[in-house]
């Protein structure tokens, strides 16, 4: 009973000074919004992030190598090329589907305008592997070998558009000093940082062409689709022991889904932490903000506090009255803190164009973080409040 006095007393109390309890309340409110948006937004990011490998799959694998420097002339002349992908896929079962890729880098045009975009020489098997999808036309299929056709990602048809061509099968675009015809427009691809190029902004044509149209066209990238239950690391060792018996010097980096996954979890555990610590540095100015503008209540309510002693209030009903007052404070500034992160939280997510999920850990340690910041700042000015002399008070005014 005693402590819903208390309650409404403090409640009474700050609704009489409504524009320093806002100003209090405002400092928590702040403080919380920011650990809320701060550490969901992370969250988000890193949801983000790996919904774009599920969608992919996670039974993936990236290979990229190139030759180290050798004054042995003889294994240097040696490489790994189109023909040897066929003889690693029967050496090593568990490999599915391999889709070997070479990245060109030359000038791309179409009427007279300059495209932005990058040229990617790939096999038919690249659209199972990465799972592209055709808006318009076809893809690349092996009656395409050595021929002059080329396959556009979504970014460069819009492009395309730009410059007034509605219907692009057909078209003819220079790639260098070279003219493709434009056979299928690809479908919007989700970027992600397992394949090491934007399918959007690229221009792909088939592997063997890019021989014709550069003398620098070499192979140095596979992607690989594999069984589900093979072991990754064994995986590896087998293509890594295989490779290297054809071409010696050969450098090999490998990149799977599960590998960055875990690789994002361990840094979105660090992200999350970092980001609560900064919100945390709001909440700590507006736990102060409460301390400071309760020391001013304080000071402004001796001659009540020195009433209150005078007809018999002790010193642990002082401290309970303003530690109401500390704990009103914190929770309307916890609530209304935990309300605006989550809703910047679905704005970021919003105008990022990334699926927006509640996590219900930001919110709640938020709120449970600034209503412990609220009471910390609060005891001090309730305990100075305790500790007044109620002579001394009523002396004074």
């Amino acid at each position: 009973m005693e402590f819903t006095t208390h309650f409404q007393e403090a409640l009474a109390n700050l609704i009489s000074a409504k524009l320093r309890s806002f100003l209090a309340v405002l400092g928590i409110l702040v403080g919380t919004a920011s650990v809320v948006a701060m550490v969901s937004s992370g969250e988000l990011a890193t949801q983000h992030a790996l919904e774009q490998f599920e969608k992919l799959g996670t039974d993936l694998l990236s290979v990229s190598f190139y030759q180290e420097k050798s004054e042995d002339k003889q294994a240097q002349s040696q490489s790994f090329d189109i023909e040897q992908i066929k003889t690693l896929q029967l050496a090593i079962p568990e490999l599915k589907t391999i889709a070997p890729y070479i990245t060109l880098y030359q000038t791309i045009s179409y009427a007279g305008y300059e495209i932005e975009g990058q040229i990617i020489a790939a096999t038919p098997n690249l659209q199972e592997v990465i799972k592209l999808q055709v808006q318009q036309g076809r893809f690349i299929s092996f009656l395409d070998d050595y021929e002059y056709y080329c396959f556009i990602g979504q970014a460069i048809y819009n492009q395309l558009q730009q410059q007034g061509l509605t219907n692009p099968i057909g078209a003819r675009i220079a790639l260098g000093d070279n003219l493709f015809r434009i056979a299928g427009v690809l479908a919007p691809w989700p970027e992600n940082s397992f394949f090491n190029s934007d399918i959007n902004r690229a221009i792909i044509i088939p592997i063997h062409t890019a021989t014709l149209i550069s003398q620098h066209a070499e192979l140095n990238n596979l992607v690989i689709r594999f069984d589900k239950n093979t072991n990754i690391d064994q995986l590896q060792g087998a293509m890594t022991q295989y490779m290297k018996k054809i071409s010696p010097n050969l450098r090999l980096f490998f990149r799977s889904p599960k590998q960055i996954i875990n690789s994002m979890a361990s840094q979105q555990r660090t992200f999350t932490l970092l980001l609560g610590l900064i919100g945390s540095i709001s909440l700590l100015v507006g736990g102060i903000g409460v301390m400071n503008i309760m020391l001013v209540s304080v000071t402004e309510r001796r001659r009540e506090i020195g009433i209150r002693k005078a007809i018999g209030a002790d010193r642990a009903s002082i401290l309970a009255l303003f530690i109401a007052e500390a704990i009103i404070l914190a929770l309307f500034g916890g609530i209304l803190g935990v309300i605006i992160g989550v809703l910047i939280s679905f704005l970021i997510a919003y105008f990022a164009h990334w699926n927006f999920h509640f996590f219900i850990l930001p919110p709640l340690i938020g709120f449970v973080v600034s209503v412990a910041v609220g009471i910390f700042f609060g005891f001090y000015p309730a305990h100075k409040a305790a500790k007044l002399d109620p002579i001394e008070t009523l002396r004074g005014e």
